[in-house]
């Protein structure tokens, strides 16, 4: 029963990361297809995770309800997925715009 809250969740992550993926518009690069489908699977991994280790967690703990045990794998799953979303969207900026600056930097082939 662990799975019952990706389950549900899934559509939400679905939204999320479309979202993710597709805004901003531009720069849409190798790298930042690279950076996006990363922080992506990772996002989704995690989720993964900590789902599984919420859901142990209302199992271990004997005085809590059995719906507790779906309570705490929605929020551990929500939260790790939603902490990676963040982390990814404040590294993407400084990360993409100092790789470009390398790119735009380089002499092109031919010039003096």
């Amino acid at each position: 029963m662990a799975w019952l809250s990706l389950v549900l969740f899934l559509p939400w992550f679905v939204l999320l990361g479309t979202l993710f993926w597709l805004f901003p518009r531009q720069p849409r690069g190798a790298s930042r297809r690279l950076f996006d489908g990363v922080a992506l699977a990772l996002a989704f991994a995690l989720s993964i995770l900590a789902m599984l280790w919420g859901h142990h967690i209302g199992v271990v703990q004997s005085d809590a309800g059995p719906i507790w045990r779906q309570v705490l794998a929605v929020l551990y799953a929500y939260g790790a997925f939603l902490a990676v979303m963040v982390a990814a969207i404040l590294l993407r900026g400084p990360a993409l715009a100092r790789r470009s600056t390398k790119a735009a930097s380089k002499p092109a082939a031919g010039s003096p």
